[in-house]
């Protein structure tokens, strides 16, 4: 009996399905978590009161309302919704150890604020975020885990993407031989249904779970985060701490800017729908920086950027359309990692896709013992009477 070749097929389907064995429990629980923190934020406001303001003729200026907030705290920036009816919402380190701010809700027709609560399911949301990151394990140890856990996760991908190809005729690939990895076949036994669901829904989300991969170890590893900013040709996550201070080149004696002026020019500058974000500065020597959100366009995660002098002149604008492509792609990282760059389009293919990939280990598994099931031996055509 000839022995069969070990063909580069074969060796492909060992690759994932070893990995698949060996990492299963932890790409679940990968899984699993990110699944649920896909819709966190819009969760989260289930549980908590929506905090709105009767719209008046005129608004309180910036200037007041940092002041009215200053006995919280040092005032560090304010977001303006276009929303007459949303509050401004003021980010206020209240000590040392408030390295992010805490949020401050304050009606700019009145002055009144209020603090932003505790919402319920805080730590649930942050337990899984540990569990998705590090694995409840200390950060040593367990951001290492889950890098390598999502360098497998990315060879699964593409070897199952490899795999779904029909083995036979693969030199005409015709309709007929791919049309059955399109479809689920629900009506057969279970068996067939399990191969199925692994297969071609696997398929379907290869795609959005290579993203995730690929984006996901920008956290994971300082040497894929160096060698993905060499490819791209430009730094991943540069924005980060708010890049090199610029003074002012006016007089401090000269007339300073407002803030009603900073709008002014943000809107005839950036004249688009979208949430504001200024930085308060902190001396007459800080220029004005100016972020605005394109949150009410489908491409959500876009910002645009201003940077204003003392006296009304623009220093930098920096426009997301008309950025290069590659610095594009850096500045997204993060929402094409959790799915936000879209709004809710991407966020429920995200969902989906997550979800399917929650169940690829168990899918997998189950294929696994049932091919380890040996057939029963047929009788031998020469059985003693």
């Amino acid at each position: 009996m000839k022995k069969r070749k070990y063909t580069l097929r074969k060796c492909i389907n060992d690759i994932h399905l070893w990995l698949g064995i060996g990492s299963g429990i932890i790409l679940l629980v990968i899984c699993l978590t990110g699944t649920v923190l896909t819709f966190e934020e819009e969760i989260k406001s289930l549980f908590e009161e929506e905090i709105t303001v009767v719209p008046e003729a005129n608004t309180l200026s910036i200037e007041q309302l940092t002041k009215k907030l200053a006995e919280e705290g040092d005032v560090m920036r304010v977001s303006i919704s276009p929303e007459a009816t949303k509050p401004y919402e003021f980010s206020v380190k209240t000590s040392k150890k408030d390295r992010r701010g805490t949020t401050f809700f304050m009606d700019q027709y009145t002055g009144t604020y209020t603090k932003s609560a505790p919402n319920v399911l805080d730590g649930f949301f942050m337990t899984m975020f540990k569990m998705h990151r590090w694995l409840l394990l200390d950060i040593s140890i367990g951001r290492p885990i889950v890098g390598i856990s999502t360098i497998i996760f990315l060879i699964l991908s593409i070897t199952g993407i490899v795999l779904w190809f029909p083995k036979k005729k693969l030199k005409k690939l015709k309709w007929k031989n791919l049309k059955p990895g399109f479809k689920i076949a629900w009506h057969a036994k279970w068996k067939r249904l399990n191969h199925d669901l692994h297969v071609t829904l696997g398929f379907y989300t290869a795609i959005f779970l290579v993203i995730m991969s690929l984006t996901g170890l920008f956290w994971s590893f300082e040497w894929y985060r160096d060698a993905g900013s060499a490819v791209l040709g430009t730094e991943v996550f540069a924005g980060r701490g708010g890049g090199p201070k610029i003074n002012s080149k006016v007089d401090s004696n000269a007339i300073d800017l407002n803030f009603a002026k900073v709008l002014k020019i943000t809107k005839n500058e950036l004249p688009f729908e979208g949430t504001t974000v200024l930085q308060i500065p902190k001396s007459k020597k800080d220029i004005y920086s100016v972020r605005k959100y394109h949150d009410q366009d489908f491409l959500q995660t876009a910002t645009d950027e201003l940077k204003i002098d003392r006296d009304g002149t623009i220093i930098s604008k920096e426009l997301f359309s008309e950025k290069p492509l590659n610095v594009q792609i850096a500045s997204s990282i993060k929402p094409l990692h959790m799915g936000t760059i879209f709004g809710w389009f991407s966020k429920s293919i995200y969902f989906i896709s997550c979800l399917i990939a929650t169940s690829l280990p168990v899918t997998g598994i189950i294929i696994w013992l049932n091919k380890l099931k040996k057939k029963p031996k047929k009788p031998s055509s020469k059985s003693i009477n």
